[in-house]
């Protein structure tokens, strides 16, 4: 940019960035990492240690009993002591590299940061500046809970102008907004109400409300 308000903007924005990533976003980063999985892996080194040592246990100790059996002339047909041992000995290296996987997902360590993309947030008043025009105000939000309340206040009030005793069940979820009930007779008219923005072009009606068409009334307040 040609502006000597947009003069810091250069190549020299990328190496900052890194430099800030690396010294600061980075380590956060990864102490927030840490803290979230030591806890995980503490557990699951204590879970493997208590499983496999007992297991290592039970077949130390099945070894040497059919070692004195087979010493005293009872052999096991299906089993020997040097199969028992063999197992023994088999799940002692599982545990000590499980443990070493274990130890290894411990080293977190944090790479090199790599910058994707950047945001430059430009003041209004800059934009103006450098525009040589004044931005229109933002239009506000609208409100759509609130014209859809004004809506069912206004019919409510044409209905009882009309005779009728209306109730607001918009909150009910019984798939209309308004149970006016005929005084004479109690007889319920159900009707549904749509607020919408002045200048709107259209109405939205859910499937369920096309489906209830028969029985309701249809109000459209702009």
């Amino acid at each position: 940019m040609g502006r000597s308000e947009c003069a810091w903007i250069d190549d020299g924005l990328l190496p900052e960035a890194e430099a800030y990533a690396a010294e600061q976003v980075a380590p956060q980063h990864l102490a927030e990492v840490r803290e979230a999985r030591m806890p995980a892996l503490d557990k699951t080194e204590a879970a493997v240690k208590d499983r496999l040592t007992k297991e290592i246990s039970y077949w130390d100790h099945r070894a040497e009993d059919l070692k004195l059996r087979e010493k005293a002339g009872h052999a096991n047909a299906r089993l020997n002591s040097s199969e028992a041992a063999k197992r023994a000995d088999q799940l002692q290296a599982r545990l000590s590299q499980r443990l070493e996987e274990l130890a290894l997902e411990r080293r977190i360590a944090a790479g090199t940061p790599e910058l994707l993309g950047g945001l430059l947030v430009v003041p209004r008043g800059l934009l103006d500046k450098i525009g040589n025009h004044k931005s229109e105000p933002p239009v506000p939000p609208t409100d759509t809970q609130a014209i859809a309340a004004r809506a069912r206040r206004i019919v409510m009030e044409v209905e009882r102008d009309m005779g009728f005793d209306p109730t607001d069940r918009e909150f009910d979820k019984l798939g209309y907004d308004i149970e006016s009930r005929v005084l004479k007779t109690g007889r319920l008219r159900f009707i549904e109400v749509k607020g919408r923005v002045e200048g709107a072009p259209s109405i939205t009606v859910t499937r369920n409300e096309r489906e209830l068409h028969t029985i309701l009334g249809l109000y459209v307040i702009p």
